[in-house]
Formats: C-alpha cells, structure tokens, sequence
C-alpha cells in the first residue's frame, strides 16, 4: 500500500555517474564512505580519496568517516563533487541564543539543545513531552496521560512560592510567555529547541527569565535544494494501550470488608446475601480502553537564490484511553524569508490552530471511588443513580458518559513579521511585530436526565465559559561585529522591546433545566433565581531596554556582559522598573601553547558566569485590593454590597534570582566523546508571600516581599559515539542532574502549613526555613495495637488511649504530650529527586535503526491521596489489594489497620501516605527502516522510512498507584509548589506506533 502511494507520487528519473573526491584537513580521506541516503548502495574513496558511484539527480549522498562530521549533498545535474570534511566536534555546533546564535564553542553560557531528530523519534502529541530526560538541569513531568496535557517543567528548580516556576517560551524569536498551550504547535515543524538555562544566557530576557527559557526555533527552506520544492509527508497511526493498574480488593473480598467495617461500628450490614447475588463491575475495564491516534503532516518547502520557504499542514487525532476523552488539532504553519537586495530582508511567520478537545464526563477516579458491587441500571433498564450502601444520590459514570457534554474549543494565531537591514557585514538592523490572538470556549452540560439529578428532582445545568486574550510584542535590534586586527572580535547588541496582552473571560450558569433539547445552547432554560454571571479582565504591558557584549581574544578568551532593563505594569509606580546584569568568560584551554602536543583533548574549555534575574510572580493588579460580594440586610430586607476582599500592597516588587554557574565542556579522542559538567548556585530573595498581619486590619493576611530560598546543584552530559563504519554506528547519550533546594527565610517565621486538600486539612504539607520547596509532613504510622496492654504502656493520655482499639492504626506521640495530633508531624520526604536520569543507545545497521531511551528519577517520594480512603477509611469505599491482610481476630500480627478502626480513631496525614517515587521507565523505543530507494527505482524519491516505535512500553515502580510521575495538582495554582501529590490521576497509557516518512 506504501510502496503504490509513493509510486503515485513520483517521477522516475535516470540515474548519472557521479565522481568526486572526499578531503578533511587539507588532506585526501581514504575510506570514507559514500552511501545514496535511503537505500544501502554505496562505495568507498580511494587512496587519493576518489569515488565514482551511480545516482539519479534527486539521490542526496551521504559521506562519513569516523571522527568528522556527516555531509549530505543533493546530485542534482552535478557530475563532479568534491566535498570537505569537518571534525564531528560538538563545540562546533551552532545553537540559538536570545536574539541571535552563535557557536557552542564561543558559548560563555549554559544552554542545552534538543534536536529535530530526537523530538520527532518517536510521536507525542505536545513539544515538552519530548523535552523528558533530553537535558541535564530540567525536569520534565508528564502530570496526567489525558490528550493534550501538558507537563511540568523546572530548569535547576523551582525559584518561587507563589509565583510561576515555569520556563519562559519563545518561539521564533516571539516571547509566548510561561502558560502558552504548546498543544497549538506541531512538534514535526520544530528544527530545535535550546534551554537557556544560566545567568550569562537568560540575563537577556531580564524579569522573565529567572526559571529559564525555552527557544523554539522552526524549519525554514534552507537546506531544501536549490530551486526545487521538497514535499514531506509523515504518516503515523498508534495504538495506546491501557497501562498496569492498581490492585484492588475484589468483589468478594471488598463486601467482607465492607461487612466488617460496619459491624465493628455497629450500623446496618449492607451486605447480607452472598456475593454472587451482587453485581460484579470493574469499572476500570467499564472506563477504559484501547484508543487509537491518527496524524499526518504534509510540509512543501524549498529555496532559490533570494527566497526560501516553509509550509505545513498538520491533523492530529486522539482518543483517550478513559472514555470520553480525546483530541483533535488542525495547525497551519507557513515561514517565508525574502532576499529583496543585498542588503534588505524581510519576511513572517505564521501558525494557525484549531483544537477541539473532550474533557471528559466520567474520570479515572470513578474507577477507584465506586464499589464493585454498585449496579450502572436500575431493573427497568434506566441508569442508576442512587447507593444504598450510603444512602445517598451517586453520580453514575456510565450515565455522565451517555448523557453529558464537556468540551473545549480554542483557536489559536500567532505570527511575526520582520525586517533587517545590513548596511555593512558589520552591522544589522533588525525589527520584528508579533501578534497573538487566542480565543477559547469551554462548554459544559450535565443533562436533566443524569439519574442522580432525577433522584433529587433539581433538573440539569449548564455553562458556558469565554477566554478571549489578544496581545502584541515588538523587538528591536541593532549588532554590531568585527574584528580588530588578528586577535580581537567584538559583537555588540542593543534592542529594546515592547509587549501588550489583554484578556477578557466571561462565564455563565444555569441550574434546574427540565429540557435537554437546546443543552448548552440556551441557558435561558433554565431556573432564572439560580442563574450565575461572572466576567473579568486583565492586562499587562512590559517595556524593556537590553544589550549584550561579547568579546574574543585570540579566539582563546571570551567574555560576555549582558544587561537589561525592565519595566512591568503590575507593580505599583516606583517599582515598575529593574536592571538585571551578568557577567560571563571562557577559556578554550586547547588554544594554549601546552595542549598543542597532547591528542586527548580536541576542545576542552572551562567557562562561568554570575548574574541576576528576574520573576514578576505576580497577576495584573495583584497590587491593589480588590473588592467582593458583601450583601447585608436593611429594614429587614437583603441589599446587595462591596467590600474590600485583600489589603493592597503598592510595596511589592520583583522576586530576584542572583546566580552563579560554573562548568567545563570537552571534546575528546577525535570527536567521539562530548562532555560536560555545570556546578551552579541560585539564590532568590523577595519572595512573595502571604505575611500574617493584624486582624484589626480587617483582614487576615497581606502579599509581601519578605522569604529567601536556594537552588544548588550539578549537571552531566555525556555524549559519545561507540562505533562507527561504513555499515555500523552506535551512538550513546546520557544526562544526569541533581538539583538540590531550600528555603531560607519565610518572612521570620518557621514554617507555614500548606492545604493541598480540605478533607485532609492541615499538617500534610510545609514549607519549612532549611528544607525543600515543599516537604510532606505527618505523623509516623507504626501499625497496629496488638493488645490493650500495649495501649495502656503507649504514655498516652488517658482520654487519648480510650480513643484507641485493638487492631486500629497505632502512631507515634512525637512531642512526648501523650496526644497524637498535629503538632506530631514531621518530615516524611520531598518531591524533588536526588538524582535525574536519561540514557539513549541508537544504533544503525545499513538500512535498519534502532534506538532506546530510559530515563527516570531517584530519591523523591510520593504523597498517595488516596491512602486515607483505600488504606485507612470505612467500608463504603473500595480498598486496596494489601487489605486484605488487615488485622483480624485470626490474624492478629498484622500491621494494617482492621475494618472500621478509622470511624472510632480518626485518620491524621501520616508516614503510610508517602511513597518512594523512585522509578525507571522506557520512555521509547524505536525501530526504523529507510527504503533503498534507488534498488527500488524510485529515484525522484529522496528518501522514504518506515518505523515502529514504542512508548512507556517498561516501567519499573514500587508505588502502589503504579505511575509516580502523575500528579494531581498540575502545575497551576497550589499545583505550582504541590507536586507529587498523587491520586491515580489520568494514566499514562502504552503507546505503540505505524509510520510512514517520505521526502521527494
């Protein structure tokens, strides 16, 4: 089926000797390899480095040698190629910077660069999925497996309590800001992506760059071939499978349970027949399921002489493995450079995206809360909506699934236009006006029908929510570059920039619809005195003044200054404005006189930094009280008022990282081993946070600048290449990071306790001076009591010890008052790893390669949520497997908690809730095969693969839900410091992929 598409799209075309010659160093190059890419016909050069081999115009050849850089060259109607080849020098690479590139080896600043190939090795459906284990110094959360969700990322770690921790993206040179929805780019059109992640490298992007920034920069025509349209076509279909999941008691073991429970407690056994006279349900089969995923791009680029182009179409499909959930994306890409005279250019980028998504209207947390033996329909075949083991009306999932609506519409575009001007080779003027305009639509219906709103007779609801957000950047630069007799370069920058985003969102709800017939579509349907309207609006204006100066001394000792000036609109006037400078040198140690002689280093270059960045942390008008609904009664009757709901705060400023980076990168034995290692320190002072105040105030608390906190760590990254010839390469990667961090100062206090969780309350979680950012606390679970005489010695109070039973949860009274409370907690663990991991091996065996990539993390605990219901709670909620060797008369050694035990002893956030999330997964696996083309006749094609892929295929994990990398928080709101706190959120499936790419 491949073999006759591809057919149909192409010419034949007669294939011509071709000769040539392969030299690096000035010097002939014997046995290097010439090999027609996407086929395994080939040669080798000669003693003299000569070659003659047979190839149709459109071949593209492909010369290597061990130890040099790669080279492919399009045939064309040449006859004679002559091709020189480089040292395959990492330091040579050139990646992208803020407002410009540059070499790696003239780098003073830590940046990390993530390519094409490896984003687009194996499918994901958002950019930073693939970013995971990719660089040293960032960690990538996968939070939840739904489609579309995004992860959470921290660059050498979290700077801010109240303010965001994520990176900073700009994407084609337009800053998108910390929230942008990456669902709106397609990964197939990205040509790299570089994280800056030091002071030298983020100083440029001042007040915004202090968690790092992520430069994405997309495909041009470049590199097309002269004249010609190149069409690529990506085809690929997966399978996503459902994961392991948790073990639960079963049916008959979860009514044993629920029986005792409620004998111990003395209510009504629910449960009085036998077991098989119940349903049986597993409703993580009801709501889960294999779910497939389609997409395809088709990309038409191409260049000439004074204009080089880019466009793409993108359809990406997926459904979730929980039903009821899915995806589905339409991205437009178009790039497009024009030469209009030697010294004028010009050109824009747009993207356009359309995205509609089903959020869900039955969760994977159904699946954990609803007993197996609880029926979906009533006898009369209608949905059932009520649970008689609590009495109470039950939110039937299968019936929310039939019934309900809950999807999201969003369109997206974002463009840029530029103009440069070159007046010399020395200088370039350049200025770029980027608009954004976004606009989403979320709808929501639960129908008048849902058994359990039938039950209680109150009708449907319905809502309807706008987000419309529009905004503008404008970036102006002017460099400057030359050298100055024989051992001086100097490149100079200057710019300044300008940026406006306003956004308005309107809400409405209606309750106690009787008809399903408009559902969404008309709220008016509905009970006008339940009726609820809500709007806002926001907006933020930045003005910013940079430059950066680099300097070269006999291309051995580098220095860079950089400093930028930015003014924000959300602090109050007198704070508006900050300078952010860095200071930054390198040493190429191998330029000296004394390396000359030795053959282990190619490059070896030493390099630090120190700077100071900037974190707004802040929304629009966070300065400024704000006022809320107050009503209060007069003569009897209610009248509607304001108050005053927070105390302004005209003093707030800028959180301000100061940071110190220093680091040694190498190349080593001719190219085939690249290294390198960063040491940093981070320290943020002014950290905002919510300070107690006065309660005659009027209020409770106030935002203030006043908590410090700390981010240390090292870096490694290891990249080398095991084998390579003619037949066989083996390349390997591995990166590893550590990143240590800690509060020192909360405004003079100790600690303050977190609520992540209202039923769990407080003492779960702090943040405490001297520890991470955040810690669980709780108080140590030590089993079981075995006998009344084991209480009795406890040394707990008397009131204490009758509120203790035989087989209930035993803890321990910490602080010696003989009352086992909150004031008991202690630190029971953090989410942040000691250690962060990745490793890749790619092989390739003439047609065929292969790759694998572990990655994973050591040394961060988990906070399971659902231990206090599946461990500790009564019987009317589904425990896990392990309780089955509860305690019990006839099992009187064990160590977990009889049935009912919590109703008498109560349950506070204790030690059993927090788990090693320590855990090594295959993140992918790859297997490809790249048609030989040319055997094929097919020599219009330049090249076509087909592949197979895998992902989350292993994943080794002692944690009782299974998957640790979920968490339930995301990364908004408290989500911004809770991480790690899980509850089986939405899992991340195994995905198994079929893909077709062909370029002609």
């Amino acid at each position: 089926m491949c073999a006759v598409l591809i057919m149909s799209c192409i010419a034949m075309a007669k294939a011509q000797t071709v000769s040539g010659t392969v030299v690096a160093d000035g010097q002939p190059l014997p046995g290097a390899a010439v090999i027609i890419k996407g086929t395994s016909k080939g040669t080798t050069t000669d003693f003299d480095g000569n070659f003659t081999i047979e190839a149709g115009p459109q071949a593209v050849l492909s010369i290597s040698y061990v130890g040099y850089s790669t080279k492919e060259v399009t045939v064309g109607n040449q006859t004679q190629i002559n091709v020189t080849l480089l040292e395959d020098n990492k330091l040579d690479e050139v990646v992208v910077i803020g407002y410009g590139t540059q070499r790696k080896s003239d780098l003073t600043g830590s940046v990390s660069s993530v390519s094409s190939e490896d984003l687009t090795a194996v499918p994901v459906s958002r950019v930073d999925q693939a970013l995971q284990g990719r660089a040293s110094g960032v960690q990538v959360t996968q939070t939840s497996g739904a489609p579309g969700a995004g992860t959470v990322i921290r660059v050498r770690g979290g700077n801010s309590i109240t303010g965001s921790n994520e990176p900073l993206w700009v994407i084609d040179g337009i800053v998108v800001g910390t929230n942008f929805n990456l669902n709106n780019i397609n990964s197939n059109d990205i040509k790299s992506i570089e994280i800056l992640k030091d002071a030298s490298s983020i100083a440029i992007y001042g007040s915004r760059g202090a968690n790092g920034v992520v430069l994405v920069t997309t495909k041009n025509g470049s590199g097309a071939g002269a004249g010609k349209p190149e069409v690529s076509v990506n085809l690929y279909s997966s399978m996503q499978l459902v994961p392991e999941l948790p073990d639960m008691l079963s049916q008959e073991e979860q009514i044993a349970f629920t029986n005792e429970s409620a004998e111990f407690r003395s209510a009504a056994i629910p449960f009085t027949n036998d077991p098989s006279t119940y349903p049986d349900n597993d409703w993580f089969d009801l709501l889960l399921g294999t779910a497939p995923i389609f997409n395809t791009d088709v990309s038409i680029s191409g260049a000439t002489d004074n204009v080089n182009y880019y466009t793409s179409l993108n359809y990406f499909n997926q459904e979730g493995i929980v039903k009821s959930t899915g995806i589905e994306k339409y991205i437009f890409r178009s790039n497009l450079d024009i030469k209009l005279s030697d010294k004028l250019k010009t050109g824009f980028r747009i993207n356009y995206s359309r995205i509609e998504q089903d959020n869900g209207n039955a969760s994977f947390g159904n699946a954990f809360a609803t007993l197996r033996t609880q029926p979906i329909y009533n006898d009369d075949g209608t949905f059932n909506g009520y649970d008689e083991v609590v009495s109470a009306p039950w939110s039937n999932p299968i019936a929310n699934i039939a019934l309900n609506t809950n999807e999201t519409f969003s369109n997206n575009l974002l463009g840029s236009m530029y103009l440069e001007y070159k007046p010399s080779s020395k200088w370039v003027v350049r200025s770029t006006f980027s608009p954004e305009f976004n606009n989403t639509k979320r709808n929501q219906f639960t129908s008048s029908q849902s058994p359990d709103l039938l039950y209680l007779g109150e009708g449907g609801n319905a809502s309807v929510r706008t987000v419309a957000s529009s905004g503008w950047n404008n970036e102006n630069t002017i460099q400057y570059q030359s050298d100055f007799g024989e051992n001086h370069t100097l490149t100079a920058l200057a710019g300044a920039s300008f940026q406006k985003v306003s956004t308005e969102i309107t809400e409405a709800e209606a309750f106690g619809i009787t008809s399903d017939a408009a559902g969404f579509n008309n709220l008016g349907f509905s009970d006008p005195i339940r009726s609820k309207v809500s709007s806002d609006y926001n907006s933020f204006q930045i003005v910013s003044f940079f430059g950066r100066l680099n300097y070269s001394y006999k291309d051995k000792y580098l220095l860079t200054l950089v400093g930028r000036t930015d003014g924000s609109s959300v602090f109050a006037p007198g704070n508006q404005y900050e300078f952010y400078p860095s200071i930054a040198g390198a040493w190429k140690v191998t330029e000296e006189p004394f390396m000359r002689d030795q053959s282990v280093f190619q490059d070896l270059k030493l390099r630090a930094s120190y700077g100071k960045s900037g974190n707004q942390a802040i929304e629009p008008y966070r300065t400024k009280g704000i006022l809320v609904e107050a009503n209060t009664t007069l003569n009897g009757v209610e009248q509607p008022g304001l108050t005053l709901g927070r105390p302004s705060n005209p003093n707030l400023q800028w959180e301000t990282t100061n940071s110190l980076d220093i680091a040694l990168e190498a190349s080593l034995f001719g190219g085939k081993v690249f290294t390198e290692l960063n040491y940093y320190y981070k320290k943020t002072n002014d950290l905002l946070l919510d300070v107690t105040i006065p309660r005659q105030t009027g209020f409770d608390t106030q935002l203030q600048n006043v908590g410090a906190l700390e981010n240390k760590g090292w870096e490694f990254m290891l990249n080398t290449t095991n084998v390579s010839n003619t037949n066989f390469n083996w390349n390997s990667t591995l990166t590893l990071s550590s990143n240590q961090n800690k509060i020192l100062d909360l405004g003079g206090v100790d600690f303050i306790d977190v609520t992540v969780d209202a039923i769990l309350g407080s003492g779960n979680t702090r943040l405490i001076v001297g520890e991470s950012v955040p810690v669980y606390t709780g108080v140590p679970f030590l089993g079981t009591w075995k006998s009344q005489q084991e209480i009795a010695a406890s040394g707990l109070t008397e009131e204490e010890q009758n509120k203790q039973v035989i087989g209930g949860s035993r803890y321990e009274d910490v602080n010696g008052d003989g009352i086992i409370s909150v004031e008991d907690a202690v630190v029971l663990g953090s989410p942040l790893p000691d250690l962060i991991f990745g490793f890749e091996n790619s092989f390739s065996y003439k047609n065929w390669d292969f790759s694998f990539y572990f990655q994973g993390t050591i040394g961060n605990e988990v906070y399971n949520l659902r231990t206090r219901n599946h461990y500790f709670n009564r019987g009317e909620t589904t425990k896990f497997a392990d309780i089955a060797n509860r305690w019990t008369p006839d099992n009187p050694d064990s160590n977990i908690p009889r049935a009912g035990a919590d109703s008498v002893t109560g349950t506070p956030p204790n030690s059993e809730y927090v788990e090693d999330g320590s855990h090594l997964r295959l993140k992918t696996a790859r297997i490809a095969y790249n048609l030989p083309v040319d055997k094929m006749g097919l020599n219009s094609l330049k090249n076509a693969t087909i592949y197979f892929s895998g992902s989350n295929l292993l994943l080794i994990s002692d944690f009782r839900l299974i998957d640790p990398e979920s968490s339930r928080f995301g990364r908004s709101g408290i989500g911004n410091i809770a991480q790690g706190y899980n509850d089986g959120s939405y899992p991340n499936p195994r995905v198994l992929t079929l893909g077709l790419n062909v370029t002609f």
